[in-house]
């Protein structure tokens, strides 16, 4: 297990994603019903997400494909999957806010 990046807020509700360097690699912004547009650090959307039943959010790729989900953990964690279900990492709350998170 190793820690591979961070996420925290920004501003207007966006979400800065950052690698295990501190170097910016992309954000996210809020989408329609709760979802979330993703986009790497020169601003080309990659993704988005969408919420799923019992708190968790599926991911789909520009063209429609899902290509994985995140299913809620315990105290505040995210579990990541791939699209075949195999786990692929997980994410902490951080101490000082935002997410820590890991591969597995």
């Amino acid at each position: 297990m190793s820690k591979k990046g961070y996420s925290k807020s920004g501003l207007f509700s966006c979400i800065n994603h950052y690698n295990a360097n501190g170097k910016k690699v992309g954000e996210s912004r809020p989408g329609f019903f709760g979802s979330m547009n993703d986009y790497d650090a020169n601003g080309n959307k990659i993704r988005h997400s969408s919420p799923s039943f019992l708190g968790g959010m599926n991911h789909y790729d520009n063209n429609g494909h899902k290509v994985g989900e995140s299913r809620p953990g315990f105290f505040g964690s995210m579990k990541h999957y791939d699209n075949k279900g195999n786990k692929q990492g997980h994410s902490e709350p951080g101490l000082f806010g935002g997410y820590n998170h890991y591969d597995e």
